[in-house]
């Protein structure tokens, strides 16, 4: 597995209706994040053509589709997508032990560049109390999942920053990759656990995925590099 990152990395989220105004967002912000995130909207639109445009102006590229299926499709999907060359991909960890497993093993089996397995614990749109069948709370689910996931293999765990914290300390070398970051003062959307920037960094994680408080910003490029200027200031100060 991989350990943590010293650093943590900034992942834009194209999360746009055409694939037009994602190439726009994407030159418009070439050289300030690494990370771009493909999801299920912009995928679904433009399929694999434009990772490899995304690639081609330089970002890795985090394809955010959130595996969950029985094992052998999981790990044939996880093959497919190691071979139009993303780097990072997700699944959800509710998918169990077995199905985790087949994914880590076919990427294992792979030759050359292996994209980054991340697990999906509870979803940042989640309240307490709103998660279907789960009585445990957000932050208890969250840790209980993660410590599945480090078990099963996978390299990390997307999580709130608000359960960042807790599952750096029970889990070692797993990384936390977090959504719903929103900078101070921005609006929360449809999310429920949220936390900025500087905070979501000294929580531990290792990359803050941030998504409408860039692309839907008057000036993108700017919004991006004040985030990644507040997440310098927060390593410097750990």
């Amino acid at each position: 597995m991989t350990k943590a990152l010293s650093n943590p990395q900034l992942v834009v989220a194209l999360d746009v209706p055409h694939t037009s105004v994602a190439l726009t967002l994407a030159r418009t912000l070439a050289g300030t994040a690494p990370w771009c995130k493909v999801g299920m909207e912009m995928f679904t639109h433009a399929g694999p053509a434009l990772l490899e445009e995304l690639a081609g102006l330089g970002y890795k590229i985090f394809l955010d589709l959130k595996f969950y299926d029985i094992p052998h499709t999981v790990a044939q999907a996880v093959k497919v997508a190691a071979g139009i060359g993303v780097d990072m991909l997700t699944l959800h960890c509710q998918g169990g032990e077995r199905m985790c497993r087949a994914a880590r093993e076919a990427v294992s089996s792979l030759p050359g560049k292996k994209p980054l397995l991340f697990g999906v614990t509870v979803l940042t749109s989640f309240a307490p109390g709103e998660m279907p069948g789960v009585s445990e709370s957000p932050a208890d689910f969250a840790l209980t999942l993660a410590k599945g996931a480090q078990m099963w293999g996978l390299d990390g765990v997307v999580c709130s920053g608000h359960e960042a914290s807790g599952i750096k300390a029970s889990c070692p070398g797993l990384m936390c990759l977090c959504p719903g970051i929103r900078p101070p003062g921005s609006a929360v959307d449809d999310q429920r656990r949220t936390m900025t920037p500087a905070h979501a960094v000294a929580a531990g994680a290792d990359y803050l995925v941030v998504g409408r408080p860039i692309i839907a910003a008057h000036d993108p490029r700017a919004a991006a590099e004040q985030i990644l200027a507040d997440m310098t200031s927060a390593v410097a100060g750990i």
